[in-house]
């Protein structure tokens, strides 16, 4: 079932979002050769705890950490080590927080130093294929027109889609109805409504679509071990249009 908000449950989704959208920005002035992504778990549930927040993934089916960190060929849930970033790599950061018992949840992948033309594309094209699925994020249209402008546009620009990871509803809980794919047929799927809010994440491989998961049980990786982004928003359905959520 759907759980619309209302405008007082999306006003207080309003203040978790800008608190994730502060401490992402902040961990990406942080992403430099030399640091580590368990330096940067650490800085983000410090700076979690001083907003009075609590770390969304933290404890969440048993993940140890703040943030997940996903570096080059790893997709998503990838756990912090103490292995330093490189020139070169680029790494997803994804981040949550609870806040008067309400969800905020956002990813960006983050160039460390200077990277490869190929990596420059992929968060480029990752980038704007997330802008595309937020944009169909309105009452006029429907569930699977974010998942297929997403795709359309990934897959113009040589990318492939992950299907086995998708976007979902969030609100009093991390994952809520509905799942949102990344890719899809446009005008299918449920109407969107006013009070829905959206965590909106396509994940974008420079190579095939297939994924796996490593021996941690956590970190997924490309199978053919190419370059994959991550980025994503949470976003209200509101008449008026989208609204993004996680942004400063």
């Amino acid at each position: 079932m759907i759980v619309l908000k209302s405008e007082r449950e999306i006003d207080l989704m309003r203040h978790a979002g800008r608190i994730v959208a502060e401490i992402l920005q902040r961990l990406r002035e942080e992403t430099k050769p030399g640091i580590t992504t368990l330096d940067l778990d650490a800085l983000a549930e410090r700076l979690t705890r001083k907003a009075r927040a609590v770390p969304a993934f933290k404890g969440y089916r048993g993940f140890e950490h703040s943030l997940c960190a996903s570096v080059n060929q790893q997709v998503v849930h990838g756990v912090p080590t103490k292995r330093p970033l490189h020139e070169g790599d680029i790494v997803g950061l994804d981040f949550g927080v609870i806040v008067d018992g309400f969800y905020g949840d956002a990813a960006i992948t983050v160039a460390v130093g200077k990277v490869s033309e190929e990596a420059r594309r992929l968060l480029e094209t990752t980038a704007e294929a997330l802008s595309r699925g937020v944009a169909k994020a309105t009452p006029a249209h429907r569930l699977h027109d974010i998942g297929a402008a997403i795709q359309a546009y990934a897959e113009f620009h040589g990318y492939s889609v992950v299907r086995e990871y998708v976007g979902h509803g969030i609100g009093r809980e991390l994952h809520e109805p509905p799942q949102i794919p990344n890719f899809g047929d446009p005008d299918t799927g449920v109407r969107l409504q006013p009070g829905m809010v959206l965590a909106i994440e396509p994940m974008i491989n420079a190579g095939a679509k297939e994924v796996e998961t490593l021996e941690d049980g956590w970190t997924v990786v490309t199978k053919d071990r190419c370059l994959s982004a991550h980025f994503e928003h949470t976003v209200a359905v509101t008449a008026r249009g989208t609204e993004i959520l996680t942004v400063l």
